[in-house]
């Protein structure tokens, strides 16, 4: 049995990790588990997987959990906070550690984890885009495994199985267009917090919902594709392809084309990050191309998801800007959650921010320097977005 750790158990990705583990209890084994803030929904799984080790990184909730596992049999190791977290990556004989932490809260926690050996099912994308100069290098120097988990690039994993070095042309990541994929691009002017949670294809926690709304969710992920697969960046572009049938494809020295496909379902790329090379059977709802019926694909709309290109340019700056992008975002979307801003000021608050990051930008940062550069952005963001927000709200008139 192969022993897992996992790293956001509360969460979208958590949740269905450990129904991979409910139903093969006989390939896998948990060790530990760490979550942000459910104290009930943690108490439960812990009793249900019974780990040896367990984490809450709100450290204010850890007599209520303590409180909640009253009487577990047996009681784990309950531990709390960001240092916490860290000491579960870390701990223990687990072979692999699935990070579903949301955003570059879990760039710290991975580190802990390749410097201990473990291999990595990569559910926090955030960890190659803001720490990729960082992280690569350290997954070399420990001869772990970085595996994709996300549906996209588990997908152009899976198609690379068996192509040979020097074998890849081109990769194309596959988008649903999020929320306003059919809406005009004068309507966003309208859009509300609830519209943008509306995903048509993939139920997913709000931050990374609204990310697919703007499209930035896939500029993030060709930046990923980016480390993760050596690609450069005029290799990968972004189709929008709204039955979410098709992953992600890859384009071959002699123009042949491989793609992964399925039914929407983010179990299947973790489980592939956590059996492979294995294949396990499941009894999931096999892929029915005649149901599916049709395919279909378009240009992304650069108009409606000027994301994208920030991103792109952002990746080819390298360094801190990588950082300072996905912390302009995260900071940004969570202002738009709070209603704080409008959904169109997003875009203009991540890239006011990059542009004033030009000048300081490291080309071969430290971690010192992209945990600083992160947290510059996500204080810069503050300043920048009560201006904008006027101006957004007097042009909606």
């Amino acid at each position: 049995m192969k022993a897992i750790t996992l790293l956001g158990s509360t969460g979208s990705i958590g949740t269905q990790t450990l129904d991979i583990l409910e139903h093969h209890p006989d390939q896998f084994r948990l060790v530990g588990l760490a979550a942000g803030n459910n104290v009930e929904l943690l108490a439960q799984q812990v009793r249900q997987f019974k780990p040896e080790i367990v984490a809450i990184c709100n450290d204010h909730r850890l007599p209520e959990l303590r409180q909640a596992l009253a009487g577990c049999d047996p009681m784990p190791q309950v531990v709390a906070g960001e240092a916490g977290v860290v000491e579960v990556a870390r701990y223990g004989d687990a072979a692999a550690v699935v990070t579903g932490i949301v955003g570059c809260a879990g760039l710290l926690p991975t580190l802990a984890a390749i410097e201990a050996g473990k291999d990595i099912a990569l559910a926090n994308k955030e960890t190659l885009i803001a720490g990729g100069p960082v992280v690569l290098p350290l997954i070399a120097k420990h001869g772990v495994k970085l595996l994709p988990a996300d549906s996209e690039h588990s997908a152009i994993f899976q198609c690379l199985q068996g192509v040979p070095p020097g074998g890849l042309r081109r990769i194309v990541l596959t988008a649903s267009g999020g929320a306003f994929r059919d809406w005009p691009v004068d309507k966003l002017a309208q859009v509300t917090v609830a519209d943008a949670l509306q995903h048509p294809n993939w139920s997913m926690g709000r931050k990374i919902t609204v990310d697919s709304a703007t499209l930035m969710n896939k500029g993030l992920e060709v930046i990923e594709a980016h480390y993760l697969f050596g690609a450069t960046y005029d290799q990968i572009d972004i189709v929008i392809h709204p039955q979410s049938i098709i992953h992600s494809l890859i384009e071959l020295q002699d123009t042949s084309v491989l793609a992964q496909l399925g039914w929407p379902d983010m179990r299947l790329p973790l489980l592939y990050a956590l059996s492979w090379p294995d294949r396990i059977f499941t009894d999931w709802e096999p892929l029915d191309l005649v149901k599916a019926s049709s395919l279909t694909f378009r240009a992304p709309d650069h108009a409606k998801y000027p994301c994208m290109e920030l991103a792109y340019a952002a990746g080819r700056a390298g360094g801190t800007m990588t950082a300072v992008l996905n912390a302009a975002n995260e900071q940004a979307v969570a202002l738009f959650l709070e209603e704080k801003i409008h959904f169109l000021d997003i875009p203009r608050v991540i890239e006011t921010v990059c542009d004033r990051h030009q000048t300081d930008n490291r080309r071969q940062p430290s971690l010192a320097d992209i945990l600083a550069a992160d947290q510059w952005a996500r204080t810069e963001v503050l300043s920048v977005s009560p201006t904008l927000s006027r101006a957004t709200l007097v042009s909606l008139g």
